[in-house]
């Protein structure tokens, strides 16, 4: 099954904790702190894989979470840090945030990578708040949570070529004529119905790719028929076949309806180079078509030609034309990523707001982690958190908020009662 367009959600892994440990060996009873810091939690990563061409593999299994770093040791040995999770999707793969329809990114190169969620780092062991004031520290971090994004994945195929027309026009022919591919082939309109990829090879050193994009029909860019599903395909091809079907009734208005859409969903979709080609040249009527169409064709400025694909009749030819005007066309530039410009928030900042239950709610990126990276069982730790109150001007803000002794603060997941 052809998947173009799938939601994730992707987590990073925690850091692990650092612990609270003295050195304890024969002849050093007090060999002083030696807890050490937790491993890092491993990046979520996406990597760009030329052999995948769909997003099925996310149809099915949509949420991904790395592991977690491990804990920290005695002798000040450090945790191990977790593998990175790397995910493999396909050339031509834009990333969205699925919360704010913002770009991320927008892969193409084979194993381009983009890391899309940073592991938490470990936490410190109590090693690390050893000072010349506080020799025998019991304070430790607990690891920094990882990231989490909800992402919507949208693919756009890569191919040098796209093959466009209407429906049972015979591109699906056509590509198998010339290609290994093996698409769905019928006599009925919307055979395809998801597009197919092929490799044409011209001679041992010459190949071009080439796309079938499923039939288009009048309204496709809003949705009508098969809808526009597809249409975002053709946007990365540099040059498109117009397959005209030789049996039709009136191949021109099939021609310019078929352009009229393109341009509606894309207007430079209409700026790319274009092959026309009439199809089933081995059927007389389509041969007495041509004859009264080949001028009124080939007035339209286009390269022009009329091809058979159950015959192979100027199958080679066509594929030499296209390859000739690939070369003229100048490929887009690459595009690593699409910057996203936004404010920047301040990590330091909170905001606070009393619930009808009386409880008052801290809110902010910088308390939220240092609360969860807190030990609460741990005395050292604790009074590190009061301070880190005092140094956000949290504890002066509580207090103006009307906070009294006894009362419910609330911060990420914990909750606290506030004493003076």
């Amino acid at each position: 099954m052809f998947v173009d367009e799938v939601e994730i959600f992707v987590s990073s892994g925690t850091g692990g904790d650092g612990i609270v440990h003295f050195l304890r060996e024969k002849y050093r009873p007090r060999g002083g702190p030696d807890g050490g810091d937790g491993g890092k939690g491993g990046n979520v990563i996406l990597r760009v894989n030329r052999h995948i061409n769909t997003l099925t593999n996310f149809r099915f299994h949509s949420e991904f979470v790395a592991d977690n770093g491990k804990r920290g040791g005695p002798k000040n040995q450090t945790g191990r840090s977790a593998e990175n999770l790397f995910l493999d999707i396909p050339p031509g793969t834009i990333i969205y945030d699925a919360l704010t329809d913002d770009v991320l990114a927008d892969l193409v190169d084979d194993d381009q990578t983009y890391l899309i969620c940073r592991g938490g780092r470990g936490g410190r062991g109590n090693a690390r708040f050893k000072n010349s004031r506080n020799q025998a520290p019991r304070t430790a971090e607990r690891g920094e949570p990882g990231e989490e994004r909800s992402l919507r994945l949208e693919l756009k195929l890569i191919a040098d070529v796209g093959l466009v027309g209407m429906p049972n026009a015979g591109k699906s022919s056509i590509l198998a004529s010339v290609t290994n591919a093996k698409p769905k082939i019928a006599n009925y309109p919307f055979t395809t119905l998801e597009p197919n990829l092929g490799v044409a090879e011209l001679n041992l050193t010459t190949s071009i790719i080439l796309a079938d994009i499923p039939g288009l029909i009048e309204g496709a860019h809003m949705g009508v028929g098969l809808g526009d599903a597809f249409l975002r395909h053709i946007q990365r091809t540099r040059i498109i076949i117009h397959v005209l079907d030789g049996l039709s009734e009136d191949p021109l208005l099939d021609f310019n309806q078929i352009n009229a859409e393109l341009v509606l969903f894309d207007e430079k979709l209409g700026e790319k180079p274009q092959i026309i080609v009439l199809n089933k040249m081995d059927l007389p009527d389509a041969q007495a078509m041509w004859e009264l169409i080949e001028t009124d064709l080939r007035a339209l400025g286009y390269e022009v030609l009329s091809v058979s694909a159950a015959s192979h009749l100027n199958l080679r030819e066509l594929m030499w034309k296209a390859y000739h005007l690939l070369q003229e066309t100048p490929e887009p530039e690459a595009v690593e990523t699409i910057p996203v410009y936004r404010v920047e928030e301040d990590p330091r900042s909170f905001t606070i707001t009393k619930t009808i239950e009386g409880i008052f709610m801290v809110e902010g990126k910088s308390i939220e982690r240092a609360a969860a990276m807190t030990w609460w069982d741990q005395p050292g730790s604790v009074r590190r958190f009061q301070r880190i109150l005092e140094v956000l001007k949290i504890d002066q803000s509580l207090r103006e908020a009307g906070i009294a002794p006894g009362e419910t603060v609330q911060i990420g997941e914990y909750t606290l009662e506030w004493q003076e």
